[in-house]
């Protein structure tokens, strides 16, 4: 017969139950458990992982001392104490740490000299140091910078997104233009903000999660008050199952030039109502005059910067400046870019380069070649080119982006399958603006109807 008081049986049942805890209730088990041994060991080993990290500095301060003089003549000892000046290593002053679902944050002091660039540059070795997945730089003010340690890496299951069920909900209001598209390795919700960055350069190779993002996309921003306006020279193959949601579609060169032209006097026509009612931007009108907000999804952008004989590089050169021009001035009157492709490069000719300087927003998939990844982050930070080229190909969706802050993070959009934008693009297929509604905006400025104006994909 078993005896249920046996030590080791009990010894047994808390280790099973510990186990169960960790699989079924990570969240609980690392505040309760894990998290209290990490902060004190976090603080106890916090001299030795600054000096090793080159955080200490050298001070000099006064000391009592205990110096041992041996006399060899007579071997006696003799102790001279007194006191003096030495040099001694300065650790920046930790506060305490701050447990979050993914991990914890801590605030340090920084010393004199110090600036928060110098602890972005060893997030590395603190993250080995520490022995967790990552640390990054996620706040900072004058004297301080705010750590965030990162335990479980958010990235590896991600939740779909899907759409809402309700054609009358789905987003509120100060959520327009900000959807939520997946998920940040700080844990927190990945918004691509237009209205903070208002044009996005989406790059990455075939099956690294490309479209995916645009699925997301079309997801949420179908509920809202916004023009969709697509560019697809892969004969409609990528756009045209969202056709019910886009106000255009342009699947040949000549009508992308079209709707480029027609955009650009839609952009017009706003910088002189703006200008008749003595604001910088579409945001300080009412929300009864203010014109609708255009978001314009370009699928392939290499391939609108080809050219296969010299009749054709004269429509590049007119595409080309076209969208220049609104990068340059669209976000003030309403109007922004999302511009995808797998290759990104300075081959493609000056009129991409100079484009890449107008764009804010960067998305950095898994690439074929280091030049897309030099071209879509090599002016933001090298270690964010190192993080691109580690992206492995089992994960996709995972991309390299920049943040509101001015820092690079990684991140993963949540699963969408082409079926569930379909389908939120018929929901909300009601919500479709005309072009002529588009081009009116509310301002009491008509564009007149011309046989250039795009019609609404079937």
């Amino acid at each position: 017969m078993i005896d249920l008081g046996h030590p080791l049986l009990k010894i047994l049942a808390a280790l099973l139950v510990l186990i169960l805890w960790r699989h079924w209730a990570p969240v609980s088990y690392w505040y309760a458990l894990v998290f209290p041994r990490k902060a004190l060991w976090l603080r106890w080993s916090w001299r030795h992982v600054a000096s090793g990290c080159g955080l200490t500095k050298k001070r000099r301060r006064w000391w009592f001392t205990v110096i041992p003089n041996l006399v060899a003549s007579s071997g006696v000892v003799r102790v001279r104490r007194r006191f003096q000046r030495v040099e001694v290593d300065t650790k920046p002053w930790m506060g305490l740490p701050r447990p979050t679902r993914n991990g914890f944050r801590v605030t340090f002091h920084l010393l004199d000299g110090q600036i928060p660039d110098d602890y972005a540059k060893i997030c590395e070795r603190l993250a080995h140091a520490w022995r967790i997945e990552a640390v990054r730089v996620v706040d900072s003010r004058p004297g301080r910078v705010t750590l965030q340690g990162i335990t479980r890496d958010p990235l590896t299951h991600v939740a779909p997104a899907t759409p809402p069920d309700e054609p009358s909900g789905g987003w509120r209001t100060e959520d327009l233009l900000r959807p939520v598209v997946g998920v940040l390795e700080t844990g927190a919700a990945w918004r691509m903000d237009f209205r903070l960055i208002p044009h996005w350069m989406n790059a990455g190779a075939t099956q690294s999660g490309k479209s995916n993002l645009i699925n997301a996309l079309i997801v949420g921003l179908a509920p809202q008050p916004v023009a969709l306006v697509g560019f697809d020279l892969k004969g409609g193959v990528e756009l045209s199952a969202y056709a019910d949601r886009l106000t255009a579609l342009a699947t040949t060169r000549e009508e992308c030039l079209n709707l480029l032209s027609d955009l650009i006097a839609v952009m017009g026509a706003r910088m002189l109502a703006c200008r008749r009612y003595g604001v910088r931007d579409i945001w300080q009108l009412r929300d009864a005059c203010r014109p609708i907000p255009v978001v314009v999804l370009v699928d392939e952008l290499a391939e609108l910067y080809l050219t296969a004989d010299k009749a054709e590089k004269d429509q590049v050169t007119r595409t080309a400046t076209a969208l220049l021009r609104i990068a340059q001035l669209g976000r003030a009157f309403g109007i922004h870019l999302v511009l995808s492709g797998q290759r990104i490069g300075s081959d493609l000719g000056p009129g991409v380069t100079a484009l890449r300087a107008q764009i804010g927003g960067r998305v950095c998939h898994r690439v074929n070649d280091p030049e897309t990844a030099v071209m879509t982050l090599g002016d933001l930070d090298p270690d964010a080119l190192v993080a691109a080229r580690s992206i492995a190909p089992e994960l996709p969706g995972v991309a390299v982006i920049t943040g509101s802050d001015g820092r690079w993070y990684r991140a993963r959009s949540g699963y969408v399958s082409t079926d569930a934008a379909e389908h939120a693009a018929t929901a909300y297929a009601h919500l479709t603006p005309s072009w002529n509604q588009v081009a009116a905006s509310g301002l009491g400025h008509e564009l007149p109807a011309t046989d250039d104006t795009p019609e609404l994909a079937a």
